[in-house]
């Protein structure tokens, strides 16, 4: 009898990508119009702001007129998928950059801070929930849990802005050991993705560890166990792939929103990434570049969760499926 649990076979069939393209199609095309409808659903007059209260009327018409907002909203919203399909998202009202520019400079920063703060998030909380799992298994260790239960819980309920002021206040300003702002080489990242990664840290190493504790009761596991295998063997190669499914997927929907949940993390830290150009956007009243942050943010999210189900759908195809089949119910 084997000591590992049966493979899955990794295989998606046309009707799941078809449905999951067309989930991704339809989201897609209600964000670009939900980013269109901002500007028009804004009280106020938005050219009038950018270009004062004391410009003179002529001036605003003529502005009005080149822009298209002379339209009819249907030829407006067709003329602005054109646009977007084409990389031209508009141009500042303030520094009259291009905003497409704006974004090519700021998202790598972003997504680097992102991908960082999940993979360290992983890292760390697998091996933490496992050891949780198996330290309490049973009822064990009472203590451990309660101990592993409030710490986590606590991370998880504490903002990511806290930590980020709590660490430069530590390692920045008070210590001096690491730079306070901006992006100035490695060591700038130390601090942000810190405070990105705490809380998801905490959110995998619950969900590794249910998913642990679940996997331990297994006839496979109880077969490992009975055979006396070494500990790295019966952990790190029986163990751990079987775990893996719940906690890679959860961390791929904590990407997502680690993406969007930057923003506030990126301005603790003067961090040159599309974080400090939104909240810049929204006080100043930029609307073309807050327009597209909503677009760029959500369109981000929509495709990490669309891969997130492929991935899922490939390390174990009837959990996809089912799960597919009952959103659609």
């Amino acid at each position: 009898m084997s000591t590992t649990a049966p493979p899955r076979a990794r295989r998606l069939t046309p009707r799941f990508l078809a449905r999951h393209l067309l989930r991704l199609a339809i989201s897609l095309a209600v964000l670009v119009l939900a980013s269109f409808a901002m500007i028009h659903l804004i009280p106020g007059d938005p050219l009038r702001q950018m270009l004062g209260p004391t410009a003179p009327r002529q001036l605003v018409d003529a502005r009005r007129a080149e822009l298209g907002l002379n339209d009819a909203l249907p030829t407006q919203f067709l003329h602005y998928v054109q646009h977007v399909c084409g990389g031209d998202l508009g141009t500042s009202f303030f520094s009259s950059q291009p905003v497409s520019g704006i974004i090519a400079q700021g998202l790598p920063n972003t997504l680097a801070l992102a991908l960082l703060a999940t993979l360290v998030a992983l890292v760390v909380a697998v091996p933490l929930g496992m050891w949780a799992a198996v330290r309490t298994h049973k009822g064990r260790r009472r203590g451990t849990e309660t101990a592993f239960t409030t710490l986590t819980g606590a991370a998880v309920a504490i903002p990511e802005y806290l930590y980020g002021l709590a660490l430069l206040l530590v390692f920045a300003l008070a210590l001096g050991l690491l730079p306070p702002a901006g992006l100035t080489g490695p060591t700038s990242y130390l601090m942000p993705v810190t405070a990105l990664s705490i809380a998801p840290t905490a959110m995998i190493a619950r969900l590794a560890r249910v998913e642990t504790q679940r996997e331990l009761d297994t006839d496979y596991m109880r077969l490992a166990h009975a055979k006396r295998l070494p500990a790295v063997r019966l952990y790190a190669v029986h163990l751990l792939p079987n775990t893996l499914t719940a906690t890679l997927t959860m961390g791929g929907l904590l990407l997502g929103g680690l993406i969007t949940g930057s923003v506030l993390v990126e301005n603790v830290f003067a961090w040159p990434g599309l974080g400090q150009r939104t909240v810049e956007a929204i006080t100043q009243k930029d609307y073309p570049v807050a327009q597209a942050m909503i677009l760029v943010y959500g369109a981000l999210v929509l495709v990490v969760n669309f891969a997130v189900d492929i991935v899922l759908g490939l390390l174990d195809p009837k959990s996809a499926l089912s799960a597919g089949n009952r959103q659609e119910g």
